[in-house]
């Protein structure tokens, strides 16, 4: 297993941010802006918005326009499950599950399809000392 925290620190990682949105009061949408400030390739999944932070939005995984290095889940516990089920299908292997979007099932279900994965950990707080770029 790679260490995913440590893949924050190779310029070339990108970050698909599930449940992206411009709802300031959400970590939805300070977690974008964050890593997007610190420089990271970052794409908004939501099928809710056209746009987060005048960015496109996309509606799934399959829409994005590469692979993400990192699909990092900011949605109710439910939303991740059936999301997790699409990466699998996109060949997406590292998952990051945001406190409050992790659950039994969702723990369950990274540990039988074999992600690469840290869940109950705020990829914030573990890329702090990334420089923006």
């Amino acid at each position: 297993m790679k260490d995913i925290a440590a893949l924050l620190h190779d310029d070339g990682t990108s970050v698909a941010v599930v449940g992206a949105t411009d709802d300031p009061t959400k970590y939805g949408s300070v977690i974008y802006r964050d890593l997007k400030r610190k420089g990271f390739e970052v794409y908004a999944v939501n099928p809710n918005r056209e746009t987060v932070d005048d960015d496109p939005a996309y509606p799934s995984l399959a829409a994005l326009p590469v692979t993400p290095t990192i699909v990092n889940f900011v949605v109710p516990p439910h939303v991740t499950l059936s999301v997790l089920a699409e990466a699998r299908r996109a060949g997406v292997d590292n998952v990051w599950v945001q406190p409050g979007a992790e659950s039994p099932a969702v723990m369950a279900y990274l540990q039988e399809h074999g992600f690469n994965y840290l869940a109950n950990s705020c990829i914030m707080v573990r890329s702090r000392l990334r420089t923006p770029r």
